[in-house]
């Protein structure tokens, strides 16, 4: 999986408001093919595994209650050199440093409410990915 997948998240503030599907459209436009995708809601203690590395920051209890508070839309995507580009496209965290065009410039409240997650490694991805989605969940081919 290394290098050609990654992990995003729209998170609930994003797909509550509507934009999941301009948000997609987005990714796709950056050569982006979704290989799977499910939208659930998180509970506060998967919220706290996924988020697990950030437990001992002081945001740790905020993002967990955020990213539990609605319906969210995690998604496995492929392309090469996905994370790095995955990344340049969603921006910085906070919105108001975020380039012209990117998701967050475009879809974010706040810097902590920010529409989406994007994996920071390739070791990352394959670990946030086999927390959302089985092999037998995602597109072969």
């Amino acid at each position: 999986m290394a290098g050609r997948h990654t992990l995003t998240i729209i998170k609930p503030d994003a797909f509550g408001a509507g934009k999941a599907g301009l948000i997609l459209a987005l990714l796709e436009q950056h050569g982006f093919t979704v290989k799977a995708a499910r939208v659930l809601h998180l509970s506060a203690a998967q919220a706290g595994a996924f988020y697990a590395v950030h437990a001992g920051r002081g945001f740790f209890g905020e993002l967990v209650e955020f990213m539990s508070s609605g319906p969210c839309m995690p998604m496995l995507l492929e392309r090469d050199d996905a994370v790095a580009t995955l990344r340049t496209v969603i921006g910085a965290t906070d919105p108001a440093e975020a380039a012209e065009g990117t998701v967050r410039k475009l879809y974010a409240e706040s810097k902590g409410r920010n529409a989406i997650h994007a994996s920071d490694s390739d070791e990352n991805a394959q670990i946030e990915a086999a927390f959302f989605f089985s092999g037998v969940d995602t597109v072969r081919g």
